[in-house]
């Protein structure tokens, strides 16, 4: 998406605390190419998956209730029992969905999104702990179950398919139907796009449906990195993010920024831009992979314990 890559590097060459390190970006894109590291396969476990209309559904909904999954200061951490495995974060919100939809739940259906109450959103969503922004998610079904009924007739798969087997026009269509996929921001007077959670619809369908079906899309090449809190966690791991002392206390701190704030913003444009540079460097060293194929390594590699030693930042918003 031209905008949010133009955008992302207009902020990365404006930024004050935060900064990309391009010899530890090289390091990491050979030791990607040198151990042969792959895209990580979708997970048919924990996703529910039918083949079918329904499948287009959960992701809809998956994704936009995907955001803010740790804890609140002093709150239990989230987590659920699936399969006798506990899970928390991403994992166990897929989990719920899917657990909702084989108990009969029918959250697959727009009339049922649209009338959604807050306590039968607690039961789907119910474990060890509570997500946070409840009522955030509840109002943003509640709209999204609106939309479908009112435009696409209930139907998610009637959204996806007016987007043409394009990603990019999926994802400015969410950004321009849902105000919850409106991911934007001003930075020093400019308009920052970032799309996470419309951008991640496209690319999960794509995953879902193993480019298939409702996940054919032709332009997957030209999605971004989904800016969220792991992803620069990670690349600050490695080295690959920079920040300057007084963000790298507040985050190691953790302490909160606020949402739209030009440290928060840094952190996600640069976290775009890196992602974005590492696509270059693989191709340059014989490695073609797209951006979103990146992000999933990243994600996945942020799930290991040793990428958590140091803390991710912490924002209170809808939008990761």
């Amino acid at each position: 998406m031209w905008e949010v890559l133009e955008t992302a590097k207009n902020v990365a060459e404006m930024s004050r605390q935060v900064r990309i390190d391009k010899q530890a970006l090289v390091r990491f894109s050979r030791k990607l190419v040198e151990d042969r590291i792959k895209v990580p396969p979708w997970n048919y476990l924990y996703h529910f998956y039918d083949r079918g209309e329904d499948t287009v559904s959960y992701l809809l909904v998956l994704d936009s209730l995907n955001f803010c999954f740790w804890p609140a200061p002093g709150k239990v951490r989230w987590e659920i029992e699936y399969k006798s495995r506990r899970l928390s974060g991403y994992y166990a919100l897929a989990a719920s969905l899917k657990k909702a939809i084989e108990s009969g739940i029918p959250i697959t259906r727009a009339e049922y999104l649209a009338g959604l109450s807050l306590s039968e959103l607690k039961k789907i969503l119910a474990g060890k702990g509570e997500l946070q922004l409840l009522e955030h998610r509840l109002k943003i079904l509640n709209e999204l179950g609106q939309l479908l009924l009112a435009e696409y007739g209930g139907e998610a798969h009637k959204l996806v398919e007016s987007a043409g087997m394009s990603a990019v026009k999926l994802a400015r269509l969410l950004a321009d139907k849902l105000t919850s996929f409106r991911d934007v921001a001003k930075y020093q007077g400019y308009k920052v796009s970032f799309y996470k959670r419309a951008q991640i619809f496209a690319a999960d369908l794509y995953g879902a449906f193993d480019g298939k079906a409702w996940g054919s899309f032709m332009d997957m090449d030209k999605l971004t990195a989904f800016t969220d809190y792991k992803l620069p966690q990670v690349l600050r791991h490695l080295g690959i993010l920079r920040y300057a002392r007084c963000l790298a206390q507040k985050v190691d701190q953790k302490i909160f920024l606020d949402p739209g704030s030009p440290e928060e913003i840094e952190i996600r444009a640069n976290t775009i831009w890196a992602v974005e540079v590492i696509r270059w460097e693989l191709d340059r060293m014989g490695k073609c992979l797209r951006a979103f194929e990146i992000d999933w390594i990243l994600w996945d590699l942020g799930q290991k314990p040793e990428f958590k030693v140091r803390p991710y930042h912490r924002a209170v918003t809808i939008f990761y």
